[in-house]
């Protein structure tokens, strides 16, 4: 049986992007193993956030790894300028490319992580030649482009499935899983399979988030 232990990733974009490296602050003082990056190119998403440069001019202000999201199109275009703005970890879109494999050989040739997500929309079935290389699945749990959703429950469905297809077949990924996740829902998360939860808006809200990321993971480790 493999160890498990629950991961978080709270993302920037629940934060007040005045203050951005307050922000990271809180996440590194809460005891976080990640730091989540959203990059919006208000195509493959309306909104439009930041982009390399952003990341690279924060990178010095912490030591936690950069879990980089790219919700953008054609995100091979710029694998590298994040590799240079010192991403640990680059997830791209399986519907945003014909040329995922090569975008996520970039960043494991560089010696970064590389990670693919699905929208809610998108069956497990659609990353299968994808899995062998992924360090991470990301699946979408609310749809992507804005903070402060609603968690979309037959999303547990797929990450039920990763978790069994990797235990029969020997893959190596990490399950990770962003939008709407909760105290309500953090249990049965983690007992389907995720390792990595991304919060967002729960986190922020939050006075003491290093309790509050305790909470959350004696709540998902059933000791609550």
């Amino acid at each position: 049986m493999r160890e498990r232990n629950l991961l978080f990733s709270p993302s920037i974009l629940g934060a007040s992007f005045s203050a951005p490296l307050s922000a990271l602050a809180e996440i590194e003082a809460a005891g976080a193993d990640f730091v989540h990056l959203d990059v919006m190119d208000g195509s493959f998403v309306p909104e439009i956030t930041f982009g390399a440069k952003f990341i690279r001019d924060i990178r010095p202000h912490s030591e936690l790894v950069f879990d980089v999201h790219l919700m953008v199109d054609h995100p091979e275009r710029m694998m590298q300028s994040f590799i240079d703005a010192g991403a640990g970890i680059i997830t791209i879109h399986s519907e945003s490319t014909e040329h995922a494999w090569r975008a996520m050989m970039m960043a494991r040739d560089a010696g970064v992580e590389s990670g693919i997500a699905i929208n809610p929309g998108t069956p497990v079935s659609f990353i299968e030649p994808l899995l062998d290389i992924a360090d991470y699945v990301l699946v979408m749990t609310v749809n992507p482009g804005w903070g402060g959703q609603s968690f979309i429950p037959e999303c547990m469905k797929k990450v039920e499935e990763l978790s069994l297809r990797r235990d029969s077949d020997g893959y190596g990924y990490l399950i990770e899983v962003d939008g709407g996740v909760s105290m309500a829902n953090i249990r049965e998360l983690f007992q389907k399979g995720v390792d990595v939860a991304v919060t967002g808006s729960s986190f922020f809200r939050e006075s003491d988030k290093g309790a509050f990321l305790e909470r959350m993971r004696r709540e998902a480790e059933g000791l609550s």
